[in-house]
Order: structure tokens, then C-alpha cells, then sequence
């Protein structure tokens, strides 16, 4: 199912983007843009596309699993899209502030997970499990 996934995206994703593609040359034809124009135009779109699914899927994956590992990867994923976002507005709009906001999420993501993974580590030898509900008493 996996590989039937990232054939179909990857067929899609391929059509819109390659200049040899009849789909992108006659929209842009039709437009009456240039077609590398609207190859960066629908790239972008794409990439925003694609920011959304990734913090939907990290989203859901923090609500729905209870291992506390899976849900810090979870929150990775979640950054990750933000970062997309942050990079596709940043080309849309030819500034550099999305570079600096994209630098600032990978230290905080750096800081996240070298702060996280020892406590969890740590808490799990003493708990012997990844189950968030059984560190309840740890709110404060």
C-alpha cells in the first residue's frame, strides 16, 4: 500500500511539475503564461499542499497514540510542515524573514528533542513503559 501510495503521488506530482508534461503545457498554454511560470506557480501550491498533510498527520498522530516517543516524532512531523510552509511563503514572497523563522523552528526542534529524549529515556527506566497515562502525576 506504501508503494502504491508513492507511485500515485509521485505520478501526480510529476505531471504537474515536468515541462515535458502535456497536462502543464497545455494549462499554460491555455492561461497564456509562461510555462516554467506556471510549473513554479503550481510547485508552490504543491508545497503548501503537502505542509498542510504533514501537520495534519503529526496532529493526529499527538491526539491519537499514546507511546511518548511516537508522539514527539509526531510533533517533529507537525515542525517539519510548519518549516515547509515557512520555506513556500518565503519563495512566494522573495523575502528572507521565512529562512530566519525556518532557522529559528530547526533550534527549537533541536533543543526539543535533546531535552525530551533523556527525560523520556530516564522516565521509562524508571516506569517501565512509554504510556503518557502513566505519568499523570507528573502535571504540576
Amino acid at each position: 500500500a506504501i508503494a502504491a501510495g508513492a507511485v500515485i503521488s509521485g505520478a501526480y506530482f510529476g505531471d504537474k511539475s515536468s515541462p515535458l508534461s502535456d497536462s502543464a503545457n497545455l494549462a499554460a498554454a491555455a492561461a497564456g503564461v509562461d510555462l516554467y511560470q506556471h510549473i513554479r506557480e503550481t510547485l508552490l501550491t504543491s508545497c503548501m499542499s503537502l505542509a498542510i498533510a504533514l501537520f495534519a498527520i503529526g496532529l493526529t498522530g499527538v491526539i491519537i497514540r499514546r507511546n511518548v516517543l511516537v508522539m514527539l516524532m509526531c510533533m517533529e512531523l507537525m515542525l517539519n510542515g510548519v518549516i515547509l510552509s515557512l520555506v513556500t511563503f518565503a519563495e512566494r514572497t522573495a523575502t528572507l524573514s521565512g529562512a530566519v523563522l525556518v532557522f529559528l523552528v530547526f533550534v527549537v526542534a533541536a533543543a526539543e528533542i535533546a531535552i525530551a529524549i533523556p527525560i523520556v529515556l530516564l522516565l521509562s527506566r524508571q516506569r517501565h513503559t512509554l504510556d503518557v497515562g502513566a505519568y499523570s502525576e507528573l502535571k504540576g
